[in-house]
């Protein structure tokens, strides 16, 4: 993986009091190994899917102890100049721009919907080594009740183009750069405790959706929606037990069309 274009997703980790059991859990669920933990940044500790990094477990630092969520990170080649911008257009920074050693840079915003959200400058850490194949980052989508706000504020932000899916049953759109889809939006429903904030939900991939499932049941997971067909792959939606959520996409399994998207100026 070459350095991400501007605004893809090119990393994701979360935060977890109980390291050890997030490690168990997604190991057995996703099939990852892990890395030693770094004592230098704070025993981040990198996750492997077939020996390629595909994400991080950490635990939280002293006073940032809450609920578990995975963070997504999108590409920047200028941190700070990221960081003025989601300013700018009324989101939130809510950590600065901190270099991580030669790793790189990292920034932690909010968008005005109230989804949380990272940002990278790859510097030796470029990001995901592997997307798109088993254990890997597939696919994500800010859950907003806002979409208006999540559609103004990331084409604002990041180069991106969008497109609505053409499906009267679902509010959705991607946000493209170049040709290529990057990232969904969709408005939270009914479906949605009103207690849920708004968040980005980290899809990653999966041999089996249905063995996947089962999987995190047994350790304590609970499925949140799903397994469901789709012609993007099935999948389902499950919080491990600490908390933080996710969903898994079997990619091999598709049934039907993609609706039509059209561009939205």
């Amino acid at each position: 993986m070459g350095v991400e274009s501007e605004g893809t997703p090119c990393w994701a980790d979360a935060m977890f009091s109980d390291v050890e059991g997030a490690k168990r859990f997604y190991g057995e669920v996703l099939g990852w190994t892990f890395g030693e933990a770094s004592s230098e940044y704070g025993n981040y500790t990198q996750a492997y899917a077939d020996g390629k990094a595909v994400a991080a477990v950490v635990p939280p630092m002293p006073g940032q102890e809450g609920q578990s969520q995975w963070c997504l990170y999108l590409a920047s080649p200028d941190a700070a100049a990221t960081a003025a911008k989601i300013r700018e257009h009324g989101g939130e920074v809510l950590m600065e721009p901190m270099q991580v050693g030669d790793f790189g840079t990292m920034c932690l915003a909010r968008d005005p919907g109230g989804a949380v959200f990272g940002v990278w400058q790859g510097g030796v850490h470029k990001g995901f080594e592997t997307v798109a194949t088993p254990g890997a980052y597939g696919w994500a989508e800010v859950f907003t009740r806002e979409p208006g706000k999540s559609d103004a504020f990331f084409p604002a932000v990041f180069p991106y183009t969008v497109k609505e899916l053409q499906d009267d049953a679902v509010d959705y759109r991607m946000f493209h750069v170049g040709a290529d889809p990057v990232l969904g939006c969709m408005k939270m429903g009914d479906e949605f405790p009103p207690e849920v904030p708004a968040y980005v939900n980290v899809y990653f991939v999966v041999p089996d959706c249905d063995e996947a499932v089962a999987k995190a049941g047994k350790l304590g997971g609970v499925l949140r929606f799903g397994p469901m067909d789709s012609p993007f792959g099935r999948m389902a939606s499950i919080s491990d037990p600490q908390g933080a959520s996710f969903s898994v996409i079997d990619v091999t399994r598709t049934t039907g069309e993609v609706p039509p998207s059209a561009d939205v100026s």
